[in-house]
């Protein structure tokens, strides 16, 4: 099971998008080199706020492409970065991985799977109603969140566009993702 990498995106300042790299670095227990979310402990904002000492399980943020797709069907035009993704894939069921999964991304560089990304409210001042897009609810009533995945890095290394991404699920049982 695989896939490859689309576009890899990093920025050193908060702000909502990442711009397209053509290249970047993935360091072991801290994330992307030069990106504002890169540390042991958590760098998102709001988290900082409430316990800056939580350890940052979200490193790295990926995104599967085909849901640009699927938003551009519902009228919504989303590229690669746009949404804060560091990594945008194409092939991979992201979010049907399992906590633990390791993706190997390139000849070097492995993140471990920890959770869904909590999608907030900054997605739709990007693009009024696009939340609607990637939070819906189930047939079975369940919320859905889309909006991508998260990981830490196990192994550092370049990440580039083309790069295949292969998947090693963890040993059982597996358990779904949950936001983190």
């Amino acid at each position: 099971m695989g896939g490859s990498v689309v576009a890899v995106s990093s920025n050193a300042v908060y702000s909502f998008s990442k711009p397209n790299r053509e290249s970047i670095t993935l360091l072991a227990g801290l994330g992307v080199e030069g990106d504002v979310h890169a540390g042991v402990t958590v760098k998102h904002r709001f988290r900082m706020r409430k316990d800056p000492s939580q350890p940052n399980l979200r490193q790295v943020h990926l995104i599967h492409e085909e849901l640009f797709d699927e938003v551009r069907d519902a009228g919504f035009e989303v590229a690669a970065g746009e949404l804060g993704e560091n990594v945008t894939t194409r092939g991979i069921d992201l979010l049907g991985l399992p906590v633990g999964t390791l993706l190997r991304l390139g000849d070097e560089a492995v993140v471990e799977v920890t959770g869904l990304r909590n999608p907030c409210a900054q997605i739709d001042t990007f693009r009024k109603g696009l939340m609607k897009q990637v939070v819906g609810r189930g047939e079975d009533g369940k919320v859905l969140v889309r909006s991508g995945i998260m990981g830490v890095v196990v192994t550092g290394g370049p990440v580039r566009p083309g790069n295949p991404v292969e998947v090693e699920l963890p040993a059982g049982p597996h358990l779904p993702l949950e936001i983190v």
